[in-house]
């Protein structure tokens, strides 16, 4: 069992159909029958082509014998909850970019919007810094792929007080290196009070190796995940949420290169774990998120200098692990029974005010948006890899907004809480519109006519 990831090439829809619904199409269409998506995203699109990424999950269409639900799974809400205001925010992961594309450098930005919400739900690329997870108080750390399941109405989301997490880490040929791990789950531990069960060491690993795409997006590929699968499947009944932490085959050549490229590289490791936890929630109903394990000691001794800020938390830390045992701490448990989706402890996408995405972003998450009529924020500041005209899409009036940076999204976000039009604090004010009907003259109907004249 292997992820791999593809590249396809989809017509642009020309009818004013469901994005969604073609786009799950013309996926299916093109891949094998033991072959799942796990993972989509458009990096460029244009009125003739949209150029689509897939992560693909090979070899485990009947795992443990239950059927896995697909990505493209939507249920539409039939109403907003408007008691109060929650947010999503959104980086997806792999994709360069300029806020949060390294390491947990688009927190900042997830604490100034969460000031203004009820709860910001946000996913593990935003707020994870290596050794360090500043998640805002009023924040819930959930995995991407159940971000994007909320958003499509299949899942629902409930607060926890805390998880049983476990712990799976590659058995590392330099035994300091694996000491690392285990020391951080230790220390997760002793201040953070986590239940922490156990850490398990595998032992042969499974196999991750980071590429780029042709679009230049972080992606990569992993073999062995059936052994991972069988260790997380021994265990179920002992754990709440899945850390995991392991090699992935990355040159010193690489490592040194984007340390050194000032930022303007794509984070190498993020797109193959995005993969790795996309799976892991699909396959097993719990939050997960991944570090990555130092490759060898000698990275240690590799002279970094003074890095890029954005990427300073990877240049100070060793195991790279903790942010994600403080994220999995409270991580909200996934709720998959429709029943329960109106307790009151539950959040669905009913209860969603609008999501806020780098411009350009055309994922899962914005199209479940587009088809939920829920707003949709675009930070022009925060550029990407991924080029795509969001105007282009068929949003409904009043639910597409374009912010140039995250100061001005605060505001777009409140003026959506506090009910107050956008254009009415912007001037020019423009002149009210009025439009005349003349009934009479417009009837065309004949039929319609003589009803009237027999009126």
């Amino acid at each position: 069992m292997f992820l791999i990831d593809r590249e396809l090439d989809i017509p642009a829809v020309k009818a004013n159909i469901s994005l969604l619904k073609y786009f799950r199409e013309e996926v299916e269409k093109n891949i094998e029958a033991d072959e799942i998506p796990v993972r989509f995203a458009v990096t460029q699109s244009n009125s003739n082509i949209n150029k689509c990424e897939l992560g693909i999950l090979k070899g485990a269409s009947s795992l443990y014998g239950h059927r896995l639900s697909s990505i493209f799974d939507f249920t539409p809400r039939e109403i907003e909850n408007t008691k109060n205001f929650n947010a999503v925010m959104i980086v997806p992961t792999g994709i360069g970019a300029e806020i949060g594309g390294h390491a947990g450098d688009a927190t900042p930005s997830a604490r100034l919007l969460a000031s203004v919400c009820d709860t910001l739900i946000t996913h593990p690329n935003v707020v994870n810094a290596s050794d360090i997870n500043e998640l805002p108080a009023n924040g819930l750390y959930v995995e991407g792929n159940n971000l994007a399941q909320l958003l499509m109405g299949t899942i629902g989301l409930q607060q926890v007080r805390s998880n049983r997490i476990i712990l799976v880490i590659d058995k590392h040929p330099d035994s300091k290196i694996s000491e690392f791990s285990i020391n951080a789950a230790s220390a997760a531990r002793s201040t953070l009070g986590i239940d922490c069960p156990q850490v398990i060491e595998m032992d042969p690993p499974i196999l991750m190796r980071s590429d780029y795409s042709a679009s230049g997006t972080a992606v990569g590929r992993i073999e062995g995940l059936e052994r991972l699968c069988e260790v997380l499947h021994t265990h179920r009944a002992e754990y709440d949420a899945i850390a995991l932490t392991s090699i992935i085959d990355i040159s010193k050549e690489l490592i040194m290169d984007y340390f050194q490229s000032s930022g303007d590289k794509v984070n190498p490791w993020g797109g193959v774990e995005a993969m790795l936890t996309h799976a892991i929630t699909m396959l097993f109903g719990v939050p997960a998120a991944h570090s990555p394990m130092m490759e060898s000691t000698d990275v240690l001794d590799m002279q970094l200098g003074v890095v890029d800020p954005r990427m300073s938390a990877e240049a100070i830390s060793t195991s790279f692990l903790h942010c994600i045992l403080k994220g999995l701490h409270q991580s909200p448990r996934i709720i998959t029974d429709r029943l329960l989706f109106t307790h009151p402890s539950v959040m669905t996408a009913a209860d969603i005010s609008c999501i806020v995405i780098p411009d350009g972003c055309i994922g899962l998450p914005t199209l479940a948006a587009l088809e939920q009529g829920i707003p949709v924020i675009a930070v022009k500041e925060n550029k990407s890899r991924m080029k795509n005209d969001l105007k282009a899409l068929p949003f409904r009036p009043g639910k597409l907004f374009f912010a140039e940076n995250y100061l001005e999204a605060v505001g777009i976000m409140a003026s959506i809480k506090a009910g107050v039009s956008i254009t009415s604090v912007r001037r020019p004010l423009s002149q009210t519109k009025v439009f005349t009907e003349n009934r009479d003259k417009d009837i065309a109907n004949p039929e319609i006519a003589k009803i009237k004249l027999k009126a």
